[in-house]
């Protein structure tokens, strides 16, 4: 009888690790993402998400100690620095976690930059998050509750031939990795969701080119 419940087990628990991902109903993704911001994250939507972001519990970056004690000094300088340290290990911890085909982690001054090519983390022909990307999905997820000081910008982009429906696909990409991480217990107080269609490409139209240019970008800044 144990042995037979031991098989059991076992049998649930590789079914469980191999049980493909499904995004919830569109219906309920406003839900998900109530407190998220439908709009580019610039300086000035972060200022203003501040109050929201503190609301629901997020932390600043002037509220994070450095390793080492710091000279009395100006205060934006030290703010910086205290900014450059989080922010590298946040990317060395991505970096070494992620070191996947269609997947590159990327620093823009204090800014970490993610790019997950749409066939490294969904469906070929399907709009939806495969049982690899969901796992790629939760890594950085769980690398990001390390990190709470930080807005992320989700941003969806398709390439140059979807030009009728590009920024409904790419914002359906974005939403559907929103969805992902808020089930995921990333804060949507820290989240700014959007489809860019085939704006921006970082590669040629070709055809291997447009394979790269339909991609998520995860944009994490620090907050201040």
């Amino acid at each position: 009888m144990k042995l037979y419940k031991y098989v059991i087990f076992v049998i649930l628990l590789i079914t469980s690790a191999c049980a493909q991902y499904h995004s919830p109903d569109r219906s309920m993704w406003s839900q998900y993402l109530r407190g998220a911001s439908f709009t580019d994250m610039t300086e000035t939507a972060r200022i203003a998400k501040r109050p929201v972001f503190l609301g629901a519990g997020g932390t600043l970056i002037s509220s994070i100690e450095m390793p080492t004690q710091m000279d009395y000094g100006d205060k934006v300088q030290n703010d910086t620095a205290v900014s450059i340290n989080y922010m590298s290990n946040l990317e060395y911890e991505l970096y070494d976690a992620l070191r996947k085909p269609g997947i590159s982690v990327q620093r823009a001054g204090t800014d970490v930059v993610v790019i997950l090519v749409r066939d490294a983390i969904m469906e070929l022909n399907v709009g939806d998050i495969s049982a690899d990307g969901a796992d790629t999905l939760k890594i950085i997820a769980k690398i990001l509750k390390k990190y709470p000081a930080t807005f992320i910008e989700i941003a969806g982009y398709t390439d140059a031939m979807a030009t009728q429906q590009a920024q409904a696909l790419s914002l359906d990409m974005a939403q559907r990795v929103g969805v992902f991480f808020a089930q995921n217990d990333i804060s949507t107080a820290r989240m700014f969701i959007v489809g860019r269609g085939a704006t921006r490409p970082i590669a040629a139209q070709d055809d291997l080119g447009r394979l790269t240019n339909r991609r998520i970008e995860l944009r994490m800044v620090p907050a201040r």
